[in-house]
């Protein structure tokens, strides 16, 4: 169960790390799009906009639906949530974290700041 849900989330992360990526989430996020209105903004052939929708379909961002020669899609929560409450866990850490180096500078003289 721990190595799915890390490949799951090792997916998700990898999917986040292109913009054209996240761009196609961001337009997602408004709303279900054809791959060919999908493709529009990006100086790239169908077929490498395809290459960018797989990835995020494996990555269970987003989900393809073939109508004929039309291919519809849409964006997949689940696995943004996943990675959300990951790094929740850690923006908690480093919070207090720094929140200590803070209050260790705020006891130094000026001088030794």
């Amino acid at each position: 169960m721990v190595k799915r849900d890390s490949d799951r989330l090792n997916a998700t992360f990898q999917a986040l790390s292109d913009p054209t990526r996240r761009a196609i989430l961001t337009r997602l996020a408004r709303g279900e799009a054809t791959v060919t209105v999908l493709a529009r903004p990006f100086g790239m052939s169908l077929p490498a906009v395809s290459k960018h929708l797989r990835v995020l379909e494996r990555a269970g961002l987003m989900r393809r639906e073939r109508a004929g020669r039309t291919h519809r899609c849409r964006l997949e929560t689940a696995p943004l949530r996943e990675a959300a409450a990951w790094i929740e866990r850690y923006r908690a850490f480093w919070e207090e974290r720094l929140d200590g180096l803070a209050a260790l500078l705020e006891r130094l003289p000026p001088d030794e700041r």
